[in-house]
Formats: C-alpha cells, structure tokens, sequence
C-alpha cells in the first residue's frame, strides 16, 4: 500500500472513531437535553480566572492578607454562580428540524431550528457543519435558520448540531451534541439549454370556441364585450372562450445532450419552465417513466426523480 493509501486509511479510522465517540456523547433529537449530555468546557477566560484565584488564595496563605483571602473567595463563589447558571441555561432544551421545502445543488439551503423549553434561555448558540446562528428562547419557544452549502444534488446526510452556551460571563462553555438521521434531497441545478424550448398554447382562441357569456368585469377588453346582447337587453356582458388542455410533453433523458449530470439539470430548468407555463408533461429516464401530469405534485415528482437519479460515471473512470 502507497503513502497516499496508508494515509487515507488513517484518516477513515479517525474519522469512525470520532463519530462512534460522539454517538456515545451525543443527546437525541427531539428530546430535551439531559444532564448527562451537558458537558462544561472551560474558555481561556475561565482558565485565566481560576488561575487568579489561585494566585490570590496562595498570596493571602503567605502574606496572611485578608483582603487578598475574601476577594479569592468571591471569585470562586462568582464561578460556581456562573457554572451553575451556565449549566441550567442549556439544560432542557428540546431541539428540532424544519428541512427546508426546496434545495438546488451548487447553492445553499436554508435549514430551520426550532428550540423550545419550559422556561426563557438567553444566547444558545447553534453549530451545524461550518454555519452558525444563535437563538434567545422568548415564552419557551425560539427558532432560526442555518445556510447549509449543498455542492452536488442527490441524498445528502446533515451534520449533526451543536449546541452551546457561555452565558453569563463566558467563563466555560456549555456544550451538547445533537445526532439525528436526517437527510436532504437536494435537486440538479436547472441549467437553460442554448436553444430554448418555445412554448405553444395551440388552438382554443377563436370564435369558433365561444363557451358563454358572463357578467362585465372592469378590465375587460372591449372586444370581448357583448355589444348586442347589451342592445337587447341593456345588461354589460363579456364573451366568455374555451380554451383545451395543452399538448402533452415528453421530457426525455436521451433526447439531451452532454454529460449525466448537464441533462439532468436541462431536464431540471425544463421542468421549471414548463410548470410555470401550466403544460401537462411526462418525464423518461433510464429505467424511469413518469407519467405525464401537471400542478404542483408533477413537479416535485420529476424533481425528486431527478435528484434520486443514480450517478453515472464517465467511460473510462474506475
């Protein structure tokens, strides 16, 4: 085995003796924070704080100082206040997830955390890979939003959340580790292909398509209004035209051009377009066959079809 291959085995083992350290450590989600969970680190304030007190308790032994002695204690009555509070801040705390209802790769999603507990908390800090946010629980409820970077499309695992505290001083940090499950279906990124697709609404707009006639609304074209009916009967009326369901679209796989992942995110940007044009349209992939639809549950479907799409590696990649 190469330098390179010992090297990645090194950092696999490492990494797996992490996450089966931090299982161990770790609370769950959707339970409030036990005891047991809650663990105290101490900052470098903190360190320079029991160090001073130290050197203020050995100062009255030696110079038998009074002062220095009732000062040294009311800075370690200070820090045990502050422990305490500290760890009562962080204690109880039930932690949630909102997953966001859309996420494209190459961007960000927005990630939601819903903290409540019995009673206020005041700056809980939040952690989840490199974002950051903090939170103030206001009538026991508190919530916020992490930016989380989704690189590739397909099923991505989220990092777990850190919690954590230094309220009130910032002497120690209150820490708890929250493990979860949760995975995010991040979508292709919708590319527009060089020659866009135009979009035909076919026949359904000529006279000979009259469906009716309605009350006048004001806006209404003149054209539209029914002049003799209004001769008749002195009453604004409005021709009213059926118009039939669009063509029905095939969005096919094979029908793209370039590498896996450019068609797929053609057929991504054509799947928006078409939505937003209210067209009735099927998708084809290798070996899936969506049934043509429209609305707003044809479109998560494509979508989430496209996301779920194995990886295909380019010939010639081990």
């Amino acid at each position: 085995m190469n330098v390179a291959g010992v090297a990645t085995a090194g950092s696999s083992y490492r990494e797996r003796l992490r996450h089966w350290w931090l299982r161990r450590l770790a609370a769950s989600m959707e339970d409030p924070l036990p005891q047991r969970r809650l663990f105290l680190i101490p900052t470098r304030f903190g360190l320079g704080w029991a160090v001073l007190v130290v050197v203020l308790l050995l100062f009255g032994i030696n110079y038998q100082n009074s002062l220095a002695y009732g000062l040294a204690f009311w800075l370690f009555s200070v820090g045990v206040v502050v422990l305490l509070r500290g760890w009562l801040n962080l204690l109880g705390v039930t932690p949630g997830l909102r997953l966001p209802r859309e996420a494209f790769a190459g961007g960000e999603t927005r990630l939601g955390v819903i903290l409540s507990a019995r009673r206020d908390r005041t700056a809980l800090d939040l952690h989840c890979g490199g974002a950051r946010g903090r939170v103030n629980l206001v009538d026991g409820r508190g919530e916020t939003e992490l930016a989380l970077p989704t690189p590739r499309r397909g099923l991505q695992p989220l990092p777990w959340l850190r919690l954590e505290t230094r309220w009130p001083l910032g002497l120690v940090r209150v820490v708890a580790w929250v493990r979860h499950d949760v995975e995010l279906l991040v979508w292709p990124h919708p590319v527009e292909e060089d020659e866009p697709v135009m979009h035909h609404g076919g026949t359904g707009l000529d006279a000979s398509d009259f469906a009716g006639l309605r009350r006048f609304q004001l806006g209404d074209s003149p054209g539209r209004v029914a002049w003799k009916q209004w001769s008749r009967t002195g009453v604004l009326a409005t021709k009213v035209f059926s118009v039939p369901p669009r063509q029905q679209l095939w969005l096919d796989y094979d029908a793209c051009r370039g590498d896996p992942e450019r068609r797929l995110s053609v057929l991504c940007a054509r799947v928006l377009a078409h939505h937003r044009a209210g067209d009735r349209y099927g998708l084809r992939l290798p070996g899936l066959t969506l049934a043509p639809g429209e609305g707003e549950a044809q479109r998560r479907r494509a979508l989430e079809a496209l996301a779920r799409f194995p990886a295909i590696r380019p010939a010639g990649v081990a």
